[in-house]
């Protein structure tokens, strides 16, 4: 509890049916969450949200998954507007830290509190940038030889080529990503070696993408043209890319996406130097 304010702020871990208020409130601040996004994130380390209630009420709030032993990430670090500027997010960090421990954590900021983060040990990796576009027309000669549904996957397969490009295993969160509602999840086989695969989202507002990984760039544009079309045609459709893959942004131009948003990727212990030329699209900003 937090003494040196009128009002303190009590700090406890979120209950299971809680869980919606993230999605309200990221949606507040023009986040556009993914309608099954709160029930998958919670599922993945439901120790690790938070929430800060003040005079009874929630007020702030923080994620702070454990992936492991030895990773974390932080998101959904919202204090509400009427409650900033008087420490409450400063203690709810140290909550989320806290938890984390020694983890090397990772994190999606936005660009106006990368200075911030600096000033708590993280440490700029690059950028990311989101792109817009629509939905496409649903077609006969899209391409199809070498992708099918996850559904029809080993897990073990796709949990290891996840593995890879995210840096660490997320089993618990991998099982429920790709078994929420209304989601499409495509992967690339070569040799019946998983080469790619990527999952679209119904959201908010349209679809996202997310994540889009790929050994190469023409499995990429396959996987990204399975599910960038559908249909709800002319949907918005959102697609969040690592600044320094040249080819992901190079994709999303070719199909008329422009930059809306951008993040900073920052870690306070190191940076895991993640295969980035393989991502096309990061899963989420919230939880890596």
């Amino acid at each position: 509890m937090i003494q040196g304010t009128s009002h303190p702020m009590t700090i406890r871990p979120m209950a299971a049916h809680e869980v919606e208020l993230m999605a309200h409130w990221a949606a507040a601040e023009g986040w556009n969450p993914g309608l099954g996004d709160a029930a998958c994130f919670h599922a993945t380390d439901p120790g690790g949200f938070f929430l800060g209630l003040i005079d009874d009420r929630p007020s702030a709030m923080i994620s702070a998954v454990r992936y492991g032993p030895r990773f974390g990430f932080v998101g959904f670090y919202i204090v509400q507007p009427p409650m900033r500027g008087r420490g409450y997010g400063l203690e709810l960090w140290r909550t989320a830290m806290d938890y984390l421990g020694a983890r090397n954590a990772g994190l999606d900021g936005v660009l106006a509190q990368q200075a911030n983060y600096e000033r708590s040990g993280f440490v700029l990796a690059h950028r990311n940038i989101r792109f817009e576009g629509r939905v496409g027309e649903a077609s006969d000669n899209l391409p199809s030889s070498r992708l099918l549904e996850l559904s029809k996957l080993p897990f073990e397969k796709l949990l290891d080529y996840d593995a890879e490009l995210f840096g660490t295993e997320r089993p618990r969160f991998l099982r429920n990503w790709i078994a929420q509602p209304g989601a499409l999840g495509i992967g690339a086989l070569e040799n019946g070696s998983l080469v790619g695969y990527g999952m679209r989202r119904p959201c908010r507002e349209g679809f996202k993408i997310g994540p889009l990984f790929a050994d190469r760039e023409e499995v990429a544009r396959d996987l990204f043209k399975r599910l960038g079309a559908g249909d709800q045609a002319g949907a918005p459709l959102f697609l969040d890319v690592p600044e320094p893959n040249a080819a992901a942004r190079a994709l999303a131009e070719e199909h008329s996406m422009r930059p809306v948003f951008q993040t900073v990727r920052m870690y306070n212990r190191r940076d895991p130097k993640l295969p980035l030329s393989r991502i096309f699209g990061i899963t989420s900003f919230e939880l890596g």
